[in-house]
């Protein structure tokens, strides 16, 4: 009865998504007030029912409700809990509706959050966002239905498929919806700002907190699929380039073009169509994700399905709501004319060459993505890969690198280069000292390492002398207590820019300076790589909850001393009928130890991988400060409230809001 009450309430939210799809658009139009207000109950009742939804689905996971197909598909009785959990969106029917609950989540955010808006654009954008959720609920009834019922149930189901059966594979998928349905606000309103054909400094600050969340939702779902596959797959890589990494990469590069874009129309209303396509886009790449990792058109590990038709279907919404968006934007572009002037030296162009470089790497791989599939169609085979990626998309990061800190200390509309590089200079001096010592430590071995050391040393150096610049002049203890009361935005910046500082010393030094070993493995044995000893003890069969492993014990030491003992493994899950290696880590802030145990040899021992990773770790640490940047940005007040106040200063002094 569950299952049924789930499945009811989930058309019921789509009925309230129609209404509230048209009902404030045409109140909005026709200046009907208590039209205009319907949008903000409809929202919030059709969370409260796609909520009700998804927690029925997710009961019957983790009952073991086999009458229920999905459950059978994707579930066990022997799994895990959280692995019941995860269950729910490791499918693509499930997966489809976690979208829902999310897309149904931002929608009654932007009402609850939203009641400094002016009542037109704010009806407007819930309106436009329950279109967005009208065809993925007209989707997901039709054509991907969560819950169809078994004729016959099971006694037991088939099994989630075991490589997402790990704690980062059960917290990506979320995550990444976070970030991919979080940028449908930022459409929403840019549509209807359109629609009013009205965008202002005050849009600009009402766009920015939302795009900021999903950007940094998307940013911890990125970074917790590429430590998936560094510790899970076994290859000892942390990023190959996949489709559906792409499709998942796209919009975070966008959307991080949008955030510094959408400053610049608050500050000088400047580059606000610019803005506008940005926030189309944004959403527009997500929608092509969604259509990747679900057509089958595009082959990877990380695919929820390869079903051509939903495909089709998905191809088509996509088009309508991107082509739309970019129809209407084509038709407003005279309402959208820049008042803010800038010369070539300032903040403002500082931020558009972000720009300029964010988005046209976005497009590199998005060519890069695709393009096999537009040989396919002259009737070529042609497979692009990691050597094509990292060629064409490395020279836009470098020069992002380079430009990003004299950004953030240009002068608004008119700066001094000499200024700015007068107050770096000190972060300079590092950067190239420490770059002069990656190059004597590595003997000329590689150019990858100091290019590396130099690029991330001045982004996070520069990043320090920023805050520090901000406190002013005067003694240290003045400006130490004038540091805790900068704005959050500012620390927030700060924070994200040395995240990405780390993560391009973490890149660097792991790829360029990684050591690797294969070879064949006796118990007993032992070999020398770096400067650590390693010694297979023992190889046992063992049973997990739901698996077999076979697991090894190796013992890692360093001038005769044990600092690790690892134990890689190679599971296989019955019911899945599948294996899935486990490698064995051992981490710290320096260097990561890293052992895969291959597959037993036909004369005997076992195949056995090993790698020493200095700094890899960093990668993830600087995602994670990029996200906790985002975070800290999003908690000050002044992003929440300082629209709101110029809208009630604007009334009043009796100029009626629109």
């Amino acid at each position: 009865m569950t299952v049924e009450l789930g499945h009811f309430a989930l058309i019921l939210a789509f009925a309230v998504a129609i209404l509230q799809m048209i009902v404030p658009m045409y109140g909005a139009q026709k200046g009907w007030r208590g039209w205009m207000a319907f949008g903000a109950p409809a929202a919030t009742a059709q969370a409260a029912l796609v909520a009700f939804s998804f927690g029925a689905l997710t009961w019957a996971f983790v009952t073991s409700d086999f009458s229920l197909k999905l459950a059978v598909v994707n579930s066990h009785t022997d799994k895990p809990l959280i692995y019941k959990i995860s269950g729910v969106w490791g499918n693509h029917e499930g997966s489809m509706l976690l979208w829902l609950f999310i897309l149904a989540i931002f929608g009654a955010a932007v009402a609850w959050f939203g009641g400094d808006l002016p009542e037109r654009l704010r009806a407007r954008v819930l309106a436009v966002q329950a279109s967005i959720s009208v065809a993925f609920y007209a989707f997901t009834l039709f054509t991907s239905n969560p819950f169809e019922r078994m004729v016959i149930a099971p006694l037991n189901g088939q099994d989630l498929n075991p490589l997402l059966q790990d704690p980062g594979l059960a917290y990506h998928p979320p995550f990444l919806y976070l970030g991919y349905v979080g940028f449908s606000v930022a459409f929403s309103f840019a549509i209807a700002a359109l629609i009013e054909g009205k965008v202002d400094a005050a849009w600009g600050r009402w766009v920015r907190p939302w795009t900021l969340a999903a950007w940094s939702f998307l940013t911890v779902g990125i970074a917790l699929g590429s430590w998936w596959a560094y510790y899970e797959l076994g290859w000892g890589g942390f990023w190959f380039w996949d489709p559906v990494e792409n499709a998942s990469f796209m919009p975070w590069l966008i959307g991080a073009a949008l955030l510094h874009s959408a400053i610049v129309v608050e500050k000088r209303e400047a580059l606000k169509s610019w803005t506008v396509l940005l926030a189309i886009l944004a959403f527009g790449f997500s929608l092509l994700g969604t259509f990747i990792v679900r057509s089958g058109t595009l082959t990877s590990v990380h695919a929820f399905a390869s079903d051509p038709a939903r495909g089709s279907v998905m191809l088509a919404i996509m088009g309508f709501y991107l082509g739309g968006g970019l129809t209407l934007y084509a038709a407003r572009a005279s309402a959208m004319e820049a008042k803010g002037v800038f010369s070539l030296v300032s903040r403002e162009s500082a931020l558009v060459m972000n720009n300029v470089l964010l988005a046209v790497a976005a497009f590199v791989v998005l060519i890069g993505t695709i393009w096999p599939l537009v040989t396919e169609v002259i009737g070529r085979t042609v497979s692009v890969g990691p050597p094509f990626f990292n060629a064409a998309f490395t020279p836009f990061m470098i020069a992002l690198s380079i430009i990003l800190p004299l950004g953030s200390v240009l002068a608004w509309k008119r700066g001094t280069l000499g200024k700015a590089l007068q107050q770096m200079w000190g972060a300079a001096v590092l950067a190239f000292a420490l770059m002069a010592l990656a190059w004597v430590m590595t003997g000329g071995s590689t150019i990858l390492a100091p290019i590396g050391v130099l690029l991330g040393t001045w982004v996070v150096a520069a990043s320090a002398v920023d805050v520090w610049a901000r406190t002013g002049r005067g003694d240290i203890r003045g400006r130490l207590s004038r540091l805790t009361r900068l704005p959050r935005a500012d620390w927030g910046k700060a924070v994200s820019h040395i995240g990405f500082g780390a993560t391009i010393l973490g890149v660097a030094l792991s790829l360029s300076l990684v050591k690797e070993d294969i070879r064949v493995m006796n118990i007993g044995d032992t070999f020398e790589l770096g400067n650590y000893t390693f010694n297979l003890t023992a190889v046992n069969e063992l049973q997990g909850p739901n698996y077999l492993t076979t697991m090894a014990d190796v013992t890692i030491s360093r001038d005769g001393q044990e600092v690790a003992s690892l134990h890689p493994e190679k599971r296989f899950y019955p019911f899945a009928g599948m294996p899935t290696t486990e490698a064995g880590i051992s981490s710290n802030l320096l260097r990561d130890v890293y052992v895969v145990l291959g597959d037993p040899q036909v004369g005997g021992g076992y195949a056995m991988r090993s790698y020493i990773k200095p700094f890899v770790n960093w990668i993830w640490i600087g995602a994670g400060l990029m996200a906790i940047g985002g975070g800290i940005s999003l908690s000050d007040r002044r992003l929440r409230v300082a629209a709101g106040a110029a809208k009630k200063a604007t009334r009043a002094a009796g100029v009626p809001a629109e």
